[in-house]
């Protein structure tokens, strides 16, 4: 389950939520209860280390050879 940034711009409050994918944005500020919260844009918080981990996930040039049908 992702991890959402909230923040409140009635009172400037932010906030994260650890929510499902189908659980329905917050609305109401737990700081001062106005439904003023708005879901905030924010980084992944992993990153993709070590070998085998390509940009696009293929290598370029490299193709798979299909089996003889």
């Amino acid at each position: 389950m992702p991890i959402y940034e909230y923040a409140c711009s009635a009172c400037q409050h932010r906030l994260e939520k650890l929510q499902k994918f189908s659980d329905a944005p917050l609305t109401d500020c737990p700081a001062c209860g106005k439904p003023a919260l708005s879901k905030q844009i924010s980084a992944a918080g992993f990153q993709l280390k070590g070998t085998g981990w390509y940009a696009t996930d293929f290598k370029p040039g490299a193709k798979k050879q299909g089996s003889p049908e």
